[in-house]
């Protein structure tokens, strides 16, 4: 699972930098960004936000799109709106199966850089939320499905996106235990060299996918806890949301990472 993110616009630049293309950078700043809700300190994905992705179809300049993928064949906003909430994240097992994940699997994939990402902890009765992010503080370059839906009442475009999910690693199957779901989860992150396998349009995308998550794709990963992000002790989307905040419950509970 993974429901909520941080994402700073330099995160979301860290893609298109890799060109050294200034004038496509300037022009990403001044027309993209503003359309965008960075910066994200924190975002669920239930308020459906709106960022940049990297796309397939152009590798190296994003497009806006708003996290919770619609399919191209939801024929009406009521469909849509019903769906939405359930395509935030895709399992990586079950993408190239899903009637709502098969054909982007296939011909629509993206990259969504971030800063980081929060999950949920259970103890006792308490839930509590980390912050997981590069050791190095580099971006993290999540895997993720897009698509383009046209609204039919009015024409518009909406280009959306679900990110992948896979199983979690020794970390999050310390922090994301929560007792309703069989196994831990965590996005897929990618690797420089598995970005490019993940953007390649013209390959077996199921062999390719196989090969990916055989892949080395190790990245060093660092948590801390920080105040709660549901509730009335929740302060909103403020810098401070992703500083380490101290629980004296969780004191003697052994999460050494």
């Amino acid at each position: 699972m993974c429901y909520d993110i941080k994402a700073s616009l330099e995160a979301q630049l860290k893609r298109a930098t890799r060109n050294q293309d200034v004038k496509a950078i300037e022009e990403i700043i001044e027309k993209l960004a503003p359309l965008t809700d960075l910066p994200l300190h924190h975002a669920s994905g239930f308020s459906h936000p709106e960022v940049l992705i990297y796309t397939n179809e152009d590798p190296f300049y994003p497009i806006v799109a708003t996290w919770g993928l619609i399919p191209h064949w939801v024929n009406s906003v009521e469909q849509q709106k019903k769906i939405w909430n359930s395509t935030l994240n895709a399992r990586v097992e079950t993408i190239c199966e899903k009637p709502a994940f098969r054909d982007a699997a296939n011909e629509k994939r993206c990259i969504l850089y971030v800063d980081g990402f929060y999950e949920h902890h259970h103890f006792n009765n308490g839930v509590y939320p980390f912050f997981i992010h590069r050791k190095d503080n580099e971006p993290l370059a999540l895997a993720a499905l897009w698509s383009e839906w046209i609204n039919p009442d009015n024409g518009g475009i909406i280009h959306s996106f679900s990110i992948v999910t896979t199983k979690g690693n020794s970390m999050m199957s310390k922090i994301h235990n929560n007792p309703k779901l069989k196994e831990p989860r965590m996005p897929l992150m990618l690797s420089s060299e598995t970005e490019e396998q993940w953007l390649d349009s013209n390959q077996d995308f199921e062999k390719e996918l196989k090969s990916i998550l055989e892949s080395d794709t190790y990245v060093a990963l660092d948590a801390h806890t920080v105040r709660k992000l549901r509730g009335k002790n929740y302060v909103g989307n403020v810098a401070s949301i992703s500083d380490e905040i101290q629980y004296k419950e969780l004191e003697f509970e052994e999460l050494n990472f």
